[in-house]
């Protein structure tokens, strides 16, 4: 007990065990399972109708809420591209059952049936029907163990839902109560308001609420007011939870993919202006006319025939003086190109050259 608690040494051995206690998880859960199934199976006719009335009344009006946030989600969405913001994204859930709890009253921990062979991470958030219930702190192969909000030794930053408030919610032991540390005497927040995750910590993700304040009790001697709050999320009663795999880069990182795809759709967008610019018809032309010259220099060289062993600035020096001869015999449009190749500000320096190779 003494090593497991100071140490992390018999953590592989309690992973590994863990398969085993899975099944009795299992064999002792099997008579709620029992229950239940026999209690569905007997139920009377006149409590199922009811509730068929009611899950259709219930669907009716789900189903015109969910149209106005259709709406309102579209709209956030157009907003959003006008402010040159990248998209909401939608988390990732995943259905996960509680199958044991922590005997210890001090300590509030559950057990569900997902572990690390289903993809689930340490400190991942949890969160039931109505609310946030906790993050995993121990990763089993097949299970894991969710620390839940109302523990002594959590906390989660939160936000008035109303004006935007910061603050901190830590447990108290207390399954139906949490509190809210530091907060100024003068701060606004009143009985009622609702306390939604403020995704500050990096851990939870933003919006989701988390608790409603109850009570707020003023101390002229104190510097902070008392705020208690109870939980949205049902702790003591949940069975079916959702393991939330949210986005796990930083703002910044966040920001930085999100500039470097706007990036990248304004190149698509001007591939096919900028290509016309690369090829335009008049840099042809320009590049053209000095194609022509560059071969006359060049390969006349070689059919001078001179000796290799001239060094290589003086051969094409030379060849400019030496080429009139021959096309000027042949035709007389080759002066005005010996004009302007004496006109350079190298062939006075290589024209005294050209004679010597001569009479050698």
């Amino acid at each position: 007990m003494v090593v497991d608690a100071r140490f992390t040494l018999l953590k592989p051995v309690r992973s590994q065990m863990s398969l085993v206690l899975m099944q009795s998880y299992w064999i002792a859960d099997l008579p709620e399972r029992l229950y239940q199934g026999v209690a569905s199976q007997f139920g009377s006719r006149t409590e199922l109708a009811a509730d068929n009335e009611k899950l259709k009344t219930e669907n009716l009006l789900l189903q015109g809420r969910l149209q106005k946030l259709a709406a309102l989600t579209e709209q956030n969405v157009r907003l959003r591209e006008l402010l040159n913001s990248s998209a909401l994204v939608n988390e990732k859930v995943e259905v996960a059952e509680l199958i044991g709890m922590d005997p210890n009253p001090f300590t509030h921990r559950i057990i569900i049936n997902k572990g690390e062979r289903d993809g689930v991470v340490l400190g991942q958030p949890v969160l039931d029907a109505r609310g946030l219930m906790g993050q995993v702190v121990e990763l089993m192969p097949y299970t894991s163990r969710v620390l839940l909000l109302t523990d002594a030794t959590h906390s989660i930053p939160v936000q008035v839902n109303r004006n935007g408030l910061r603050a901190i919610a830590s447990g108290t032991g207390n399954p139906e109560r949490l509190e809210l540390r530091h907060v100024a005497d003068t701060a606004d927040i009143k009985e009622g308001d609702l306390l939604v995750s403020s995704g500050l910590g990096q851990r939870f993700p933003a919006g989701y609420p988390v608790a409603t304040v109850k009570e707020v009790i003023h101390d002229s001697g104190q510097p902070f007011a008392i705020v208690r709050a109870v939980p949205t999320a049902a702790l003591n009663r949940s069975r079916y939870l959702l393991l939330v795999f949210s986005d796990g880069r930083s703002p910044e990182e966040r920001a930085a993919d999100a500039a470097q795809q706007q990036e990248s759709l304004d190149r698509q967008a001007a591939d096919p202006s900028a290509v016309p610019s690369a090829t335009v018809p008049g840099a042809t032309p320009a590049a053209t006319p000095n194609k022509p010259v560059v071969p006359a220099t060049v390969p006349k060289p070689a059919a001078t025939g001179h000796s290799t062993s001239s060094a290589p600035a003086a051969a094409p020096v030379a060849t400019p003086a030496a080429m009139p001869a021959k096309p000027a015999a042949s035709k007389p449009a080759a002066k005005p190109q010996a004009r302007p190749a004496a006109t350079k500000p190298a062939t006075p320096a290589a024209a005294p050259a050209a004679p010597r190779a001569r009479e050698e």
